[in-house]
């Protein structure tokens, strides 16, 4: 197995098993705040390419600037993401391989918690103005729906995705351990720094060290910024 959208899932949910085991609520706390650190940093990198080609921070360019595009593995087990829009012009989200990565481990409070902030966090870091709400998700519904306070949430959607702003999920998966680590150690200190080691040890047992060495070699990426 590659880094792919499951990997990416784990990584998180790692992250929530121990900052709870080790601090409870407080752990909890930072979890949230680890995932909206990440997630507006995306946000960032994408509004920065938005405005590098000269492009207004809509949600047509949102959709355009996207990160990330479904991998062939994943599609291969037939847990890809599936949507749809509905007639109020809503996102629908039927199937989504984060959900099925945190239900496959038993950790649906952590999955709660973490689609419950992450995609409006990322258009908070893309636009705070664009007012992206997440309504619902699977872990407590039949479906995920993601809207927009108003417009449509898929608008401009049929151009597809930039080339050039694509990411691999070696690079997101790296980017999640990293910004995690990096709020635990601010909160928890050397506690936090614990914690980082004990997920990167079981993804290790869990992917390989191989996997897990790629993790550390973007140790020092500022993923603050796009390239």
């Amino acid at each position: 197995m590659g880094f792919n959208e499951k990997v990416h899932a784990y990584i998180a949910a790692k992250y929530y098993v121990y900052l709870t085991e080790c601090f409870g609520e407080r752990g909890r706390r930072a979890f949230i705040h680890g995932t909206q650190y990440y997630a507006m940093q995306r946000g960032r990198r994408m509004a920065q390419r938005a405005i590098r080609d000269g492009e207004e921070l809509t949600q047509a360019s949102y959709n355009y600037y996207g990160e990330w595009t479904g991998t062939d593995e994943i599609k291969a087990l037939g847990c890809q993401s599936q949507t749809e829009v509905t007639p109020e012009g809503f996102l629908k989200i039927t199937r989504c391989p984060w959900y099925t990565q945190f239900k496959e481990m038993g950790l649906k409070e952590a999955g709660i918690e973490y689609c419950r902030y992450l995609d409006a966090a990322i258009s908070r870091g893309f636009n705070p103005e664009l007012n992206y709400v997440v309504d619902q998700t699977l872990h407590t519904a039949d479906c995920c729906i993601h809207r927009l306070a108003s417009g449509e949430i898929m608008e401009g959607a049929k151009r597809g995705k930039n080339p050039e702003g694509l990411r691999s999920f070696e690079y997101h998966c790296a980017h999640s351990y990293w910004a995690y680590r990096e709020v635990a150690e601010a909160v928890f200190k050397s506690r936090g720094a614990e914690v980082g080691e004990k997920v990167l040890k079981d993804f290790a047992e869990d992917y390989g060290q191989d996997m897990a060495d790629t993790l550390l070699g973007y140790r020092y990426t500022n993923f603050n910024v796009c390239d």
